[in-house]
Order: C-alpha cells, then sequence, then structure tokens
C-alpha cells in the first residue's frame, strides 16, 4: 500500500449544530449485533466508566485543510472524554472534547475496498482519517462472514503496520490492556463469527447472557450441594434447622 501524505492541516473544531451527519445505512444485520456485543463485555466486566464510552455508526470529526470531515465506524472505543455526555450525544471532536479513540474498527463492507482507502483528497479515505487524521493507535478491519482479522497498529512513523497474532491468535490492544480474538457461537439468534475480549490472564470477558447464566448454574449447584447435606445428615437421624 502506497502511503499517503499527510493533511496540510488539522483542526478539531465542535460539528456545527445544523451539519447534516451522513445517515448510512449499514450492510446487514449482524454488524450492529457484533458491535453491541464488543460493548455489551466490556460494559460487564467494568471497563466503561462515566467519561469512557464505545460508539458504532457515530460522528468522529476534525477539520482537515479548512473542511469538515466525519466519518463514523462500525465500532470504536474512547477512554477518556472531559465534556457532559449531553454535549457529545450528536458527535464527537477528539482533542476537543475528549482523547483520541484508542481503537476503531470496520466491518468489510458489500462496498469493496473503502476500509482500505488512503484517498488524501476531500473526503479523505477511512484509513487516512484514521491514521493521518486521527492517529488512532489501533485500527481493525473484520470480516463477519468468514471470520478474517485484521489488526493494525500506529508505529513509531505514525503508519498503520500490521500485528502478528500471538499464538491463540489475538491481538493485544494497548489502549484497553486486553486482546481481542474471533470467537465463534451463537448468541441472540446468530450463530457465526464475533469479535471478543480477553483479560491479561487470557480469561474470556463475558456477554451479560453468559454472566448470567453463569450465576444461574452456580447457584443451582449450591442448593444441589444444601440438599445432598441435607439428606446425609437426616441419613444419621439429624434435622437440619431452617433458616
Amino acid at each position: 500500500m502506497n502511503r499517503p501524505i499527510a493533511p496540510t492541516e488539522v483542526k478539531w473544531e465542535k460539528l456545527p449544530q445544523d451539519y447534516i451527519l451522513p445517515d448510512d445505512p449499514v450492510d446487514n444485520i449482524a454488524q450492529p449485533a457484533l458491535a453491541e456485543a464488543l460493548s455489551d463485555s466490556l460494559d460487564v466486566a467494568g471497563y466503561l466508566g462515566e467519561t469512557s464510552f464505545t460508539c458504532t455508526n457515530y460522528g468522529i470529526c476534525a477539520v482537515v485543510d479548512g473542511k469538515i470531515v466525519v466519518k463514523a465506524p462500525d465500532w470504536a472505543y474512547v477512554a477518556q472524554t472531559w465534556v457532559s455526555r449531553e454535549t457529545i450525544e450528536r458527535s464527537y471532536t477528539p482533542k476537543l472534547q475528549g482523547e483520541i479513540p484508542k481503537i476503531v474498527m470496520e466491518f468489510l463492507s458489500e462496498t469493496e475496498g473503502t476500509e482500505y482507502s488512503i484517498k488524501p483528497t476531500y473526503p479523505p479515505g477511512k484509513w487516512f482519517f484514521y491514521e493521518q487524521v486521527l492517529q488512532v493507535p489501533h485500527y481493525v478491519i473484520f470480516d463477519i462472514a468468514t471470520g478474517e482479522l485484521e489488526v493494525y497498529r500506529l508505529n513509531s512513523s505514525q503508519v498503520y503496520e500490521i500485528q502478528q497474532p500471538d499464538e491463540n491468535g489475538r491481538y493485544w490492544i494497548t489502549g484497553l490492556n486486553l486482546y481481542l480474538g474471533v470467537w465463534e457461537g451463537s448468541r441472540r439468534h446468530r450463530t457465526g463469527y464475533w469479535l471478543r475480549w480477553w483479560n491479561e490472564q487470557e480469561e474470556l470477558l463475558l456477554w451479560g447472557t453468559e454472566l448470567a447464566q453463569k450465576e444461574r448454574e452456580i447457584a443451582q449447584k449450591e442448593r444441589d450441594r444444601a440438599e445432598r447435606l441435607t439428606a446425609q445428615l437426616r441419613a444419621f437421624g439429624i434435622e437440619p434447622e431452617e433458616n
């Protein structure tokens, strides 16, 4: 891939109230499901605080060479904001309203190649915007249909280089201190490939539904254990005290 030319000037200005945001439809119903699942496990594990947020198809803005540019990644994570939630309800301007996203993701679309576009002229391509304008540390491109995952990291020259997975096929994401990898299975009536998180101990971060199921199983085991203990006591002629 030829390296793009850096923009002449980047400014971080709040989007005008009358600016019409793009309202492009997603390519398929799997994309919102995948994005929601990524956020769900982070929330359940306590990675989303009052000043952090995740977003999907939500405008991230900059003024590039005098022109407003808005890109809406399929999923992104921002670790720190310093304005109210109401202020960023419609769009988000990094460096003005909070930190640069730690990671952005694009799920391969039917419009082939847009995720790899290094077009520097207006409107700039996604790759160019994430790498040269925002300088997001991690850029992820994921093919939902095949499970193919590409993770790029901004290097010391401020250009993306592809990361190699570890022995488990996962990628370390420094901004989150978590591993990202592909998982195959079912969630809410969809069976296929998903992106999931693992912590430093390589423990899978559970979705809310999985955590609830795990808690039910633990509770059932406790009931079974209590019933066995009660039966054993009664076998010895001891009547357990009721709580």
